[in-house]
């Protein structure tokens, strides 16, 4: 791994997301950092290195790979030359797998922005083996979901004091999300695709149940929409990917020998509420029907997304109500444009830390607390993003 060319590679860079996480590597890479820009059409991938290089003029020279998810041997290359393989390009459910198994045959350590549980789930079944032996370290989710609420519950599990995970009481913990932020034509995108395959998406989920080891009991209940007495919210259950994200790391890490986790949408008024409700309904219903699925994909295409002026109006905070048998914390992460800029923060500090961070061996299909914990809270701290105990 030492002698290979890059630290990192960015794949994907001129999409969206991907661009923004080129412009955070370009302002806050370390100047050691021998990274390189890769993708499928060398014309953007020149533009997006020229506009870089005004924000960073060691970035003018930054090199240029052109790759494809379609050519499994420009992939193998990229994982070859490179310590770390960032992915922007979803839905991975479509694209993803192509990447994921060159860098797990080559020993490379990957990070994405999935949050299609499907996706995830497939990747364990077909790559976690062969990521093992080499050392690779596969690791989904790095963005918005589900960094703030996989950190967001290692942390909490932390301020309770447990300072041996699995040897304490019973802890429940429920995050709630509020958020004023919109998503883009991918998120959108990659939504749908999940929507419309709920039934394979279950089949997959009981399949790895059925081979991977679980040492803890963790316990991930869907929960139901009600009014949360201590967020002082209506809550809102989420069709994420986080709470299997989360319960990974609690298995893994052993935050406790019986643990819960829900996670809601926090809402201030019941018709807000409800019309959330209903149009989540909708849209699932609508992901059913192909003709609707097009139709809706239609209206808000991959690459789009808001302009600097609203991402410069988002916010997030998830705050997180633990409680045990003998205590009670309330725990809260917070920061700027979920979806955009600290998804783009998050996923490159991700990069940089299992670049150059000393960090406990893991290898496989991991997640961000069981590879990166500590660390990376560290860095998300300097890099602006608040962990906080609240009174």
């Amino acid at each position: 791994m030492a002698q290979r060319e890059h630290d990192l590679v960015l794949f994907g860079a001129t999409g969206f997301t991907g661009a923004l996480t080129a412009e955070y590597l370009a302002r806050n890479a370390p100047d050691h950092a021998r990274w390189a820009l890769a993708g499928r059409n060398q014309g953007k991938l020149e533009q997006l290195r020229d506009r870089l290089g005004r924000i960073n003029p060691k970035a003018k020279d930054l090199p240029l790979l052109i790759a494809d998810v379609t050519d499994a041997a420009s992939l193998a290359k990229v994982a070859a030359a490179t310590k770390v393989v960032i992915t922007t390009v979803g839905p991975y459910l479509h694209h993803g797998e192509p990447l994921v198994a060159a860098c797990a045959e080559a020993g490379t350590d990957y990070v994405d922005l999935t949050g299609e549980p499907e996706f995830v789930d497939r990747m364990y079944l077909a790559h976690h083996g062969r990521a093992t032996e080499t050392g690779a370290r596969i690791v989904h989710a790095c963005g918005f979901d589900s960094i703030p609420y996989d950190l967001g519950v290692y942390y909490t599990v932390q301020q309770l004091g447990t300072q041996q995970f699995g040897m304490g009481e019973p802890i429940s913990i429920d995050g709630v999300v509020r958020t004023n932020a919109s998503f883009s034509g991918g998120t959108f995108a990659s939504a749908l695709t999940a929507f419309s395959r709920l039934g394979p998406m279950r089949r997959v989920a009981k399949d790895r149940r059925a081979v991977e080891p679980r040492e803890a009991k963790v316990h991930l209940p869907v929960g139901v929409p009600h009014y949360h007495g201590p967020a002082g919210v209506w809550a809102i259950p989420l069709p994420t990917v986080d709470p299997q994200i989360v319960g990974r790391s609690a298995a893994a890490l052993r935050y406790a020998p019986d643990f819960t986790y829900r996670e809601f949408l926090g809402v201030s008024r019941l018709p807000t509420a409800l019309a959330f409700g209903a149009g989540a309904a909708g849209l699932v219903g609508a992901a059913q029907v192909p003709p609707l699925r097009k139709w809706l994909q239609g209206k808000n295409k991959p690459g789009d997304g808001p302009s600097e002026e609203r991402r410069a109006k988002s916010r997030f905070s998830v705050t997180f109500y633990a409680k045990t048998p003998q205590s009670r914390l309330v725990t809260e992460v917070s920061g700027g444009d979920p979806g955009y800029d600290e998804t783009a923060k998050m996923l490159s500090e991700s990069a940089l830390c299992l670049a150059f961070d000393d960090l406990p061996a893991t290898a496989g299909q991991v997640t961000t607390a069981t590879a990166m914990g500590s660390a990376l809270v560290d860095r998300l701290v300097k890099a602006g993003i608040t962990f906080r105990t609240r009174s």
